[in-house]
Parts: structure tokens; C-alpha cells; sequence
């Protein structure tokens, strides 16, 4: 039997927000879906610059993330606010990512993506940055998302919810 994940859980933090991809993905499972959890602070990604790409290429790490991802088709990012916007790492994985194909938005249209975060402030600024970012990826982004901290913290069903939306989504054909 051939396991092939149907769902990407990706952690852009190794703390709260990889607990929270960790709920993801377990319940993920309970809706039987195949999930699979990438943690980015695991992967040694070099600074994206266009004059070391243009030098050197793609580094092997971020082909072998490409790999990986490539054919899950739809995705949950958890990330941490970072000064009011997108973590430092997961905007170099996005920018390598996106040079990895002759059109950049290649990875990402119409791929079904959700959102989610836990961070010491509300979370609002990160998640319109990534809306921003990934909408213009031309990926399906999920109108529900989650926005988590201590004084409020991630709900087992709203983390349900989304993911049965998510689920529900296909792939735009591009």
C-alpha cells in the first residue's frame, strides 16, 4: 500500500507554533486525512540572494524541500508573528521556493493553503502579510484562519473547522 500525503503541515518556529502544527497534523489524522509535518528551523536554508542564486543555484536543501512538497496538495502554514509581519524563515523558503521553477508562482497556484498562528501579540499583521504574499502566489487561501496566544489559546474545533474546509478544497488546475 502506498502512503501518499494529502496534506502539508508546515511549522515556520520550533515553540508554540510547532505545537500547534503538531495538533494539526494529529487531527489531520482524525479526519483521515494523510499528513505530513515539516519543521523549517530543522533545515539549514542559506539567506536567499539573488547574486549567490545567480552564482551558485539552488542549494540542495531547498531542493530537497521542493521534493517533499511538491505533491502534497494542500497546506497548512503555522507561523509566529515576527515584528508585525512574516518570520525571516519562511519568507527565505517561500523566495528559494519560488525561484525553483521558471515561473515562480509554479508552487504555489491554486493550491489550497490555510493559516494559522500562535504569537505574543494578536497574530492580525502576520496573517494579512501572509494572505498578501500567498494570494499573490496565486495560491486558494482559506477565508477561516487561526489566530492564537495565551490569553486565547488554539481550540481543538477550530482547528477542526479549518481543516475540514481545507480538505474540501482541490487544487486549481493552472
Amino acid at each position: 500500500m502506498t502512503f501518499t500525503e494529502n496534506l502539508l503541515v508546515l511549522t515556520a518556529s520550533n515553540g508554540e507554533n510547532l505545537k500547534l502544527a503538531k495538533r494539526f497534523y494529529e487531527i489531520g489524522k482524525q479526519l483521515k486525512a494523510k499528513p505530513k509535518l515539516i519543521d523549517l528551523t530543522e533545515i539549514d536554508l542559506p539567506l536567499f540572494n539573488s547574486r549567490t542564486y545567480q552564482q551558485t543555484g539552488i542549494p540542495k536543501e531547498i531542493n530537497s524541500l521542493h521534493s517533499e512538497i511538491v505533491s502534497i496538495p494542500r497546506w497548512v502554514i503555522c507561523a509566529p508573528e515576527y515584528n508585525g509581519s512574516i518570520p525571516p524563515i519562511l519568507t527565505n523558503a517561500i523566495a528559494w521556493l519560488s525561484v525553483q521553477e521558471n515561473d515562480f508562482r509554479y508552487l504555489f497556484n491554486g493550491r489550497p493553503i490555510a493559516m494559522a498562528s500562535f504569537s505574543g501579540g494578536g497574530s492580525m499583521e502576520l496573517l494579512l502579510s501572509m494572505r498578501i504574499q500567498l494570494t499573490h502566489l496565486g495560491a486558494q487561501v482559506v477565508g477561516r484562519q487561526l489566530a492564537s496566544n495565551y490569553k486565547n489559546p488554539p481550540k481543538d474545533e477550530s482547528i477542526e473547522d479549518i481543516l475540514q474546509r481545507l480538505l474540501q478544497m482541490e487544487p486549481l488546475k493552472v
